[in-house]
């Protein structure tokens, strides 16, 4: 499918800046899908999982319908649990970083009612809530919906799991008859189409259909880490495959930068591969690449579009890709020309439902790869070292090399010392596990 670059569409300028200072740069599925129908005025049935960008997909277009002149409540979102409250309206917040005067308020159980009335006071155009604490405020009279434009229910399916199914109705009923109705949710059991059919105005269906892709012959794992841990289970892995050519993906321009920052502060040798680079910029980088001048390449999905190096041994997954397809085609970096190849996959916790469904999709076991330690670092490089000795050994020895050995083994140290320390010196102490 035609996936949207936000950069290139017609979006408002702010929402567009603020999206470029997130780092995105491309729409996933379901946002190019959601987007431009949600723009039209259209009420919409997305089925989309947790991790796919559903969030910006229904947020985008909310937030370019929001009048910042009026202080009145505009749009809500019902959430199924404060968490999922308090994310969307964060990522409501960077996303109308730009919009003035926009005024965004979380509502939610196991806060005191007090600070949220005393938000809701100084104005509040988006509120987004539980179905429990909005029921609340609408009883008590702090929140009136009578001018609601737009109404978001984000993953219905889990509200009506939770027993919410009375408290979405009560207020489906309160809110203005034209108002745009939004329902997102995993799965679609029969009382979530009971509600799109008695609440929603001709809904259109919005559901991603995959491509249908295999995953080449490559060693596929993932690695439980949290997000601090990221860059050093990165560096150790990379120092697990010495000399290897390595393509790291993330999901935004910005962490790209900040990973290359990072790996060369490092002493690694890395460039970034993304958007804000023009095409003289790109060709530079990927020219270098394949001359092997750098061994690290942090990339975007966009940028690394049409990236065709026969000798990628391993791509990591430093962001866990939005979607299934993006997966496939990120490790496909690999493995070229009959060539074997690895991936790893950085994931917590709450990414393990999203990998079960790249699993699925690919129909592929990934397994489960520990962090490496420094002791497993250690070996490796002693392994690589003596595959270089080894090599030299077999393709001749230079006479220069030859004379200043013979002068190195002259004196009464015995030659295993001195071996020791021409290895110490070329190695560095030693890492400590």
């Amino acid at each position: 499918m035609h996936k949207l670059l936000f950069s290139a569409s017609d979006l408002p300028e702010d929402i567009k800046k603020a999206l470029a200072e997130m780092g995105f740069e491309e729409a996933t599925p379901i946002q190019s899908l959601a987007i431009p129908a949600a723009r039209q005025g259209r009420d919409i049935i997305g089925q989309a999982q947790t991790g796919t960008g559903k969030t910006a997909a229904f947020g985008i277009p909310l937030l370019e319908k929001i009048d910042v002149q009026q202080r009145h409540i505009q749009a809500l979102v019902l959430c199924p649990t404060r968490e999922l409250a308090i994310q969307v309206a964060e990522e409501f917040k960077r996303l109308g970083a730009y919009k003035r005067k926009l005024g965004i308020v979380p509502v939610y159980g196991g806060q005191p009612i007090e600070r949220q009335l005393q938000a809701l006071r100084k104005g509040a155009q988006v509120i987004v809530g539980t179905p429990g604490r909005i029921m609340d405020h609408l009883q008590r009279g702090t929140i009136t919906l009578d001018r609601l434009q737009v109404l978001v229910l984000d993953e219905a399916d889990e509200m009506l799991n939770m027993g919410f199914i009375e408290d979405i109705e009560t207020i489906l009923k309160t809110v203005p008859a034209g108002r745009q109705t939004l329902l997102f949710a995993a799965t679609m059991p029969a009382p979530i189409l009971a509600i799109t059919k008695r609440y929603q105005k001709d809904p259109q269906l919005l559901s991603v259909v995959h491509e249908q892709l295999t995953v080449p012959n490559i060693e596929q794992a993932y690695v439980e880490v949290r997000e601090q841990q990221k860059l050093e289970t990165l560096t150790r892995l990379i120092d697990t495959l010495p000399s290897a050519l390595a393509l790291v993906f993330c999901n935004t321009k910005k962490r790209v930068d900040e990973v290359v920052a990072a790996l060369n502060t490092r002493g690694y040798q890395a460039e970034g591969l993304h958007g804000d680079l023009n095409q003289t910029q790109r060709d530079r980088v990927m020219s270098h690449f394949r001359k092997n001048d750098f061994d690290i390449l942090v990339a975007t999905d966009v940028a690394a579009r049409g990236i065709d190096v026969s000798g990628i041994d391993v791509v990591f997954n430093y962001d866990l890709p939005w979607d299934e397809e993006d997966y496939v085609h990120r490790i496909g970096r690999t493995a070229r020309a009959g060539k074997s190849g690895r991936s790893y996959t950085f994931v917590s916790n709450r990414d393990m439902r999203k990998l079960r469904d790249i699993q699925h999709f690919t129909g592929t076991r990934i397994r489960r790869q520990q962090i490496p330690t420094l002791r497993d670092v250690e070996a490796s490089r002693q392994e690589a070292f003596i595959e270089k000795v080894n090599a030299i050994l077999e393709g001749g020895l230079q006479d220069r090399h030859l004379a200043l050995a013979e002068r190195l083994l002259s004196g009464d140290t015995p030659s295993l010392e001195v071996t020791a320390a021409l290895v110490g010196l070329l190695l560095g102490p030693e890492t400590q596990p």
